[in-house]
């Protein structure tokens, strides 16, 4: 394999493992979240309790409120804390991480010549807490989803006073019903908000750090590609830019006219796209020496793998590695042919359960 086709290879495997890993941070910042809501719906329940239905007015709302105002910023300020911690160290191992993959990737030979450049985890976090990703800071994502829910509550309460319902009413509109898992209320909004925000700071993190690396080691990048994850989740945004290139500077468009709309990782919300470095071709590295080896000539060709789908990658990974990402049961499905890996998910993009799938026909 040539050194581009090793770094395509090794950036799809990393964006399945930080999609992993991001699902792990989702689950600690909500699992926070849903601790700290007990106490929140408590607070709630004693302030329509004090709020006589008579002599509603937004004024004595926003001081009945106060209490449940300062538990939500304090909840959400841990949140934000946590959730800027761990993008530190992220970016700090997605740092180290493009180190150690170009010292597997490119020759010895090559990197005798031209070392690779270092930078430091202090260098990715300063630039990931001061570029913005879809319109706000890493250190301002908390604290808008905190008054977007104190919108939503207040707002909600009004328009129950206003038709007449009971407190408990009111409540199972904010909080949800039992029956349906407290799924229907519209603090679950939060939590999607929560996930949604938590996905694309961790790509937002990658992407920096990539980013960092490979300017500091232009001398060996060509150009980045967009590589998509191709699955029936992926948005038309990220399906249209897979495979395309970009200068590795300025990120123009090369051969073609989409815009790179902040990169992959950052595109829009929950972007699982990724991107991976176009390697110079040895001539173009200027060190077109008699001594270099065959393999090192061949894999530095500076040629660009051909187009591969996620499907198609995934197809070719060891057994282990695709009951790693698919399940054990659906990986055994995929292999045996009972089951094309395209046809593991609905319309929305979601996994069909087991279940679901043996409703179809389909034998685990």
């Amino acid at each position: 394999m040539t050194a581009n086709e090793r770094l395509l290879d090794a950036a799809i495997h990393r964006a399945i493992d930080t999609h992993q890993y991001s699902e792990g941070v989702v689950r600690r910042l909500v699992s926070m979240l849903n601790g700290a809501d007990a106490d929140i719906f408590a607070a709630l329940t004693s302030a329509l309790e004090r709020m006589p239905a008579d002599s509603f007015t937004v004024a004595r709302l926003e001081a009945l409120l106060q209490s449940v105002r300062a538990m939500n910023d304090a909840v959400y300020a841990r949140i934000g804390g946590d959730l800027a911690a761990q993008m530190r160290a992220f970016g700090a191992a997605e740092a180290a991480f493009q180190v150690a993959l170009f010292g597997a990737v490119i020759p010895a030979e090559v990197l005798a010549r031209l070392p690779l450049m270092m930078v430091t985890a202090e260098q990715v976090y300063a630039a990931v807490v001061s570029r913005p990703f879809q319109g706000r800071l890493l250190s301002e994502w908390a604290s808008s989803i905190a008054d977007d829910r104190m919108r939503r509550i207040r707002e909600a309460i009004r328009v129950g006073y206003v038709s007449n319902e009971t407190n408990s009413q009111i409540m199972a509109r904010i909080r949800g019903t039992r029956a349906l898992r407290y799924s229907d209320g519209i603090i679950e909004i939060d939590r999607r908000s929560l996930r949604s925000v938590v996905n694309t700071a961790v790509s937002h993190t990658a992407a920096t750090a990539r980013g960092e690396f490979y300017r500091a080691n232009m001398k060996l990048i060509a150009a980045e590609q967009w590589v998509s994850t191709l699955d029936s989740r992926t948005t038309h945004i990220c399906q249209a830019r897979d495979g395309k290139r970009y200068t590795a500077d300025a990120h123009k468009p090369i051969g073609h006219d989409l815009p790179w709309l902040g990169g992959p990782g950052r595109a829009h919300f929950n972007c699982r796209s990724t991107s991976v470095p176009v390697t110079r071709s040895w001539k173009d590295l200027g060190i077109d020496m008699p001594e270099f080896s065959p393999a090192t000539r061949a894999s530095m060709d500076g040629q660009v793998p051909a187009d591969l789908t996620y499907g198609e990658w995934l197809q070719r990974q060891s057994a282990a590695r695709q009951d790693e990402i698919l399940g054990p049961a659906r990986g055994r499905m995929m292999r045996s042919g009972a089951l094309p890996w395209d046809q593991m998910f609905d319309r929305r993009g979601r996994w069909l359960t087991l279940a679901q799938l043996q409703a179809r026909g389909v034998t685990p």
